[in-house]
């Protein structure tokens, strides 16, 4: 008994106390700029190979960024339970355990994406081959892909990093340890894909550093800050494994569920040559970083209401939910008229030409419904997830995906039907909305291709041979 109440360090958690809306809006914005510098590490890629004016090298980012965002995703869903069960014990007042899950979530962590980049690698190629990448494009994407998936460990370590320190209610820090990757990637891509001419293998060598970075910086603010890591010792780690499966095997189903369709699409773009699939991968990179929020919210959500929860402060944890939903409508269309005003120098931004995807001004009035800004639809089921994360419950959200493809959810937006004129397609844009309205939960944008500078909606030609 003594050392039971020994380890209950008796200070409340951070987020059991103040308004509610005020931990949501630090946690979800501090946790989408750090999540959004994952994916701007990528965006900043592309942008500096987009400059050395060939298609075939933006290409070969885009097949190889599609094949990385499935394993970002995959650590995404590993370190939402490490967040949950660290925000939990500490909810609950008790440091040790806290100490104890963190050091053996950070384990899994490592365990895990060692064994998955190992399983990657060998089946690199076919996996480009299928998803459309052909010839010299496939050579420097599958080239590119050995270069940085070894670092895949260094990825889900600071990840899982940044996890805990949200867990604590360290946002600053937490936001820090990815922001870090974003930053050293823009300082670094332009010395190595530039001015030491190393082109692609420039902008992996950065993406490697930039991995490192990140668990560094998480290292330090975990360990030497909050001092929440001690030595894993094995009997303790095989004790928790089942408590970090039960939350993160649904978790990592439902944020694989998006990489998996942003493949499928990938590969049927790819039937149109490098250029679409350039132009697709622009906007593939452009999503998770305009809409962080919405990738960071249950991952953001979840130390809040896990606190909560282990404070038995259940009201509160309802106002959470509901401050969370209001948060996420009002960023969702800050960010849709943000884009719909910028959408054009997005486009010059990138070069693009030629039969190019391309943000069309007039289309993006529709992004609001294409990312189903919607509080009872797609989001619902993150706000779910983080929910029962927090209490620390199973939950499969892409069973929810698979009910909510066959039916529309009758809660909307309550701007929805002023804001959103009825959508009118111009030629045949190839599968925008297919893994959007389907079983994988991806969001595209609204997605069209021209064809010269006339600005003239095409149809597409056949698929090439």
């Amino acid at each position: 008994m003594s050392g039971s109440s020994g380890s209950r360090s008796g200070v409340p958690g951070k987020f059991t106390q103040g308004p509610t809306m005020r931990h949501v809006v630090v946690m979800t914005l501090t946790g989408s700029v750090g999540l959004m510098a994952v994916f701007l590490v990528d965006l900043l890629n592309l942008f500096y190979i987009a400059q050395l004016g060939e298609q075939e090298l933006a290409a070969a980012i885009g097949y190889a960024g599609t094949v990385l965002f499935f394993l970002t995703s995959f650590a995404i869903g590993v370190s939402i339970a490490g967040t949950a069960l660290v925000s939990r014990a500490l909810g609950a007042g008790d440091r040790e355990k806290a100490r104890r899950l963190a050091t053996s979530s950070l384990f899994v962590m490592a365990v895990a994406m060692v064994l998955l980049a190992a399983a990657m690698l060998p089946w690199s190629g076919r996996i480009l081959s299928s998803i459309g990448a052909t010839g010299r494009t496939h050579a420097i994407a599958d080239r590119f892909l050995w270069m940085v998936v070894p670092s895949t460990i260094f990825l889900g370590l600071g990840m899982m990093y940044s996890a805990i320190l949200r867990a604590v209610g360290d946002a600053k820090r937490a936001m820090w340890v990815t922001l870090m990757g974003g930053i050293v990637t823009a300082i670094l891509d332009p010395v190595f894909i530039f001015a030491l001419g190393l082109g692609v293998d420039g902008a992996a060598i950065t993406s490697i550093i930039s991995r490192i970075a990140m668990a560094l910086i998480g290292l330090r603010g975990v360990t030497l800050v909050h001092r929440l890591t001690a030595p894993p010792q094995l009997a303790a780690v095989l004790g928790d494994v089942k408590p970090i499966a039960a939350i993160a095997v649904p978790a990592v189903l439902t944020n694989i569920a998006t990489p998996f369709g942003n493949g499928i699409v990938t590969a049927m773009i790819a039937r149109y040559g490098d250029s679409a699939v350039a132009g697709w991968a622009v906007l593939g990179r452009l999503v998770p970083v305009a809409f962080g929020a919405f990738f960071a919210l249950s991952g953001s959500i979840g130390p809040i209401m896990g606190q909560n929860v282990g404070a038995r402060l259940y009201p509160r944890v309802r106002q959470a939910l509901v401050d969370a939903l209001v948060f996420l409508s009002l960023y969702g269309i800050a960010v849709w008229l943000i884009l719909l005003l910028l959408s054009d120098h997005i486009v010059r931004l990138f070069d693009a030409t030629g039969m190019a995807c391309r943000l069309q001004q007039s289309r993006l009035s529709d992004l609001l419904h294409c990312t189903q800004l919607e509080p009872g639809d797609d989001r619902h089921g993150s706000l779910r997830l983080g929910r029962r994360m927090g209490r620390g419950s199973r939950t499969w959200r892409t069973g929810y995906h698979r009910r909510t493809s066959r039916r529309r959810h009758p809660v909307r937006h309550p701007l929805h039907r002023h804001l959103l004129p009825r959508h009118r397609w111009h030629g045949e844009p190839p599968a925008c909305g297919s893994a959007g309205s389907g079983r994988t939960g991806q969001r595209p944008v609204a997605l069209h291709l021209r064809q010269g500078g006339d600005g003239r909606l095409v149809t597409l030609a056949g698929p090439r041979g």
